[in-house]
């Protein structure tokens, strides 16, 4: 049998693994060997599985260097069929046509800020899932926890993408973006000159989140009514458990490990309203550990009209993923997908964030 391309199947267990949500030493594992093996001469990769010294190698273990082994046999490597076969049902009805309508993902992370993967890995593991484009959004300075980006640093991701949009396939493009901090006063956690260059703007709260309804309420609102912000993140930001996500997969193992938090608390019939009266989107974020909004809540803001945006918050390339747990919550509570601003072209969607601020 022709041999495969083991460098290809480990890097699709590595995503696989990141689309269950699975630990980030394993994940890790699969993407050094991956790394290790490309760097290799062909005569040598083969001499090495041939006399089983493969694993003496820095980052490969036993498991990698057999699923290499099998691959260069021309056989499915066994650690991928499993994962294969185990990846979830498909989806159906409503939330198959919604996923099928989306165009892209208007939240991800790289290494610039909290992410575990450089932008041009990211970028290429939406182009393979379809995608017309994907928002990169790295946190704001505020947020150093997560290496926040200030301005000078958040100037040459732009260059940078700049370049690496010349390079990636036609049809696809890296949008500028930001995941920006709603500061305690409602303001943003970036120049206003930068905001302007960018494409999409996601404003989040990730601090005092137990703060009283009225203040949270107003620190919102005045995020909202601020023409840069497009899109209103996680909006609730609760973390949830494996049992509540209801999303089953293998990584409701890694999952059950993630602390959970309550929702805050907040005026929703204010937010939604100004939502809908500066024409910003509400997140549905498809991260097992968010699922962000409730509900409840998402039923409420599809019946104050609102703009959607289906997002899986990616740290990872196999998170870009997770849409499908976000479009099941949304044909749940009956998201129209002519709201969901992600279904629209790349041109319409730019066209959306510009009126911002005209």
């Amino acid at each position: 049998m022709p041999a495969r391309d083991p460098v290809a199947d480990l890097r699709r267990i590595a995503f696989l693994l990141e689309r269950a949500n699975e630990a980030t030493y394993r994940v890790r594992a699969f993407r050094s060997a991956a790394a290790t093996i490309a760097a290799l001469p062909p005569d040598e990769l083969s001499e090495r599985v041939e006399s089983g010294t493969l694993s003496k190698l820095k980052g490969v273990g036993d498991v990698t260097a057999l699923a290499v082994a099998e691959s260069l046999r021309g056989t499915t490597p066994a650690y991928l069929r499993r994962l294969e076969t185990t990846e979830g049902t498909d989806l159906h009805g409503a939330a198959a046509r919604l996923r099928e309508a989306l165009r892209g993902d208007c939240h991800a992370h790289s290494d610039w800020s909290d992410g575990g993967s450089p932008i041009e890995e990211m970028a290429l593991a939406a182009v393979e899932l379809g995608h017309e484009y994907l928002v990169l959004t790295d946190h704001s300075p505020r947020l150093t926890v997560a290496r926040g980006l200030p301005p000078d640093r958040l100037r040459r991701q732009l260059d940078h993408v700049a370049k690496l949009n010349d390079a990636l396939p036609d049809g696809f493009r890296i949008l500028t973006g930001i995941e920006v901090d709603i500061n305690d006063d409602g303001t943003l956690d970036q120049e206003d000159a930068l905001l302007s260059r960018l494409d999409v703007v996601v404003g989040s709260v990730h601090s005092k989140l137990r703060d009283e309804a009225p203040r949270m309420t107003r620190r919102m609102l005045r995020a909202i009514e601020n023409p840069h912000l497009d899109i209103l993140g996680h909006m609730t930001g609760r973390k949830v458990s494996a049992a509540a996500s209801g999303v089953k997969a293998e990584g409701d193992r890694a999952h059950r490990r993630s602390p959970t938090r309550p929702p805050s608390d907040f005026d929703l019939a204010k937010v939604l309203a100004a939502c809908a009266e500066h024409g910003k989107a509400v997140e549905i974020n498809s991260r097992p550990d968010r699922l962000d909004p409730p509900k409840r809540m998402l039923t409420a803001a599809v019946e104050a009209g609102v703009l959607f945006s289906i997002d899986t918050d990616a740290h990872a390339p196999g998170q870009l993923d997770w849409l499908r747990f976000g479009c099941e919550r949304a044909a749940l509570c009956g998201v129209p997908v002519d709201r969901v601003v992600n279904t629209w072209t790349t041109e319409r969607l730019l066209d959306w964030t510009a009126s911002h601020e005209r």
